[in-house]
């Protein structure tokens, strides 16, 4: 056997280098999510002023289902307490999400040499997982909230750049929505089809995967996933259900034929108590457009809220698309809530031939 060191579980794993005297690392077990809980909460504070947290998200995130496709690791102070924890997200080919959570309480000092460290470990780590799909390079993607000003420093001085800006929009449900309805002729919608059992219909499910990939294909930061990895993305959030999957059919020449689909899920409970709906994906099939195909969808989403005592409607929206995209929601009821911010940073792989994935490094 051949092709370097290996432990039990594969190629000896990266690590961060360079950190302080007495910092360590260790990748997050089931006794961390506690604590893990507590700083994700202290650094959305020190952002927003709300502490706001998704425990049931970090704990997936750090040991669940969505550790199956993270790298990560935890920074440890000298006194053993947890002060930042980083990951890496294969996100698709050509594309590696990067999270890094820090204490607000870190010195600008301490902060910055962690930062560096750790934004170098997840370059090593997006490059390894790079090589693996058999690609010369990737694209590091950190998203940050547009008052996050220390991970901006910290993105700043690792090469990164602001590529785009993201409105975070939520309407609010009011009387009536559950009547809510598109009477648009030639455009049904409905939930996407499942057996006894509650398992959906693979042919729906292939449907909803075709409209999504086809509608955002001419999009900025578009990543073709493969069916199976779509699939397992969204089915990694706590909120996942395959009753929040919607798709509208459309009459062709006689023919009904899916012409846009929907993929939602739960939020948590806010402050009130009342759980929400998310829209992760609403996409409309470029020769389905001017159909009120993406109305219809709304309506069925806010309806289906509204139906199950829900108090709002969330979603995410291009801010800079040249389409305007955010205006039909706006016409409908949905508010900006706060902005996001997605930073870039392409790297290749030293000494190889594959290919980089033109269409992800080379959008601006």
């Amino acid at each position: 056997m051949s092709g370097g060191p290996r432990t039990q579980t594969g190629f000896l794993p990266i690590v961060p280098e360079d950190l302080p005297e007495g910092w360590t690392t260790r990748v997050p077990d089931e006794t961390d999510v506690d604590e893990l809980i507590a700083l994700v909460s202290s650094a959305k504070r020190a952002v927003d002023g709300s502490g706001a947290v998704e425990a049931e998200l970090v704990a997936g995130e750090a040991v669940g289902e969505g550790s199956w496709t993270r790298r990560q690791v935890v920074v440890a102070d000298p006194q053993g307490v947890i002060r930042v924890w980083a990951r890496v997200h294969d996100r698709a080919a050509g594309r590696s999400n990067v999270d890094l959570t820090a204490d607000p309480a870190l010195g600008r000092e301490v902060e910055q040499e962690l930062a560096a460290s750790l934004l170098a470990w997840a370059e090593a780590v997006a490059l390894r997982i790079a090589r693996g799909r058999g690609l010369g390079g990737t694209r590091l993607d950190v998203s940050v909230h547009e008052d996050d000003d220390r991970l901006r420093s910290m993105l700043e001085a690792a090469g990164f750049t602001r590529a785009r800006r993201w409105l975070q929009m939520s309407r609010p449900i009011g009387p009536g929505d559950a009547e809510l309805a598109e009477t648009r002729e030639g455009v049904v919608v409905r939930q996407v089809a499942r057996r006894e059992d509650g398992t959906p219909v693979a042919a729906d499910l292939q449907a909803v995967y075709r409209m999504i990939e086809e509608s955002f294909a001419d999009h900025f930061n578009s990543y073709r996933e493969s069916f199976p990895e779509f699939l397992s993305r969204l089915r990694e959030a706590p909120g996942h259900r395959w009753d929040h999957w919607w798709i509208a059919d459309i009459e062709i020449e006689g023919q009904w034929v899916p012409g846009g689909a929907v993929a939602a899920a739960v939020l948590p409970e806010d402050a009130d108590g009342h759980e929400g709906t998310y829209i992760d994906y609403i996409g409309v099939h470029r020769l389905a457009r001017g159909r009120g195909v993406a109305k219809s969808l709304l309506h069925a989403v806010i309806a289906d809220a509204a139906r199950r005592g829900r108090n709002r409607v969330s979603l995410e929206v291009d801010a800079d698309s040249p389409t305007g995209a955010d205006g039909i929601y706006a016409s409908m009821g949905w508010v900006t809530r706060y902005r996001t911010e997605s930073w870039h940073r392409d790297v290749r792989v030293e000494g190889t031939d594959a290919p980089v994935p033109q269409a992800r490094l080379d959008e601006s």
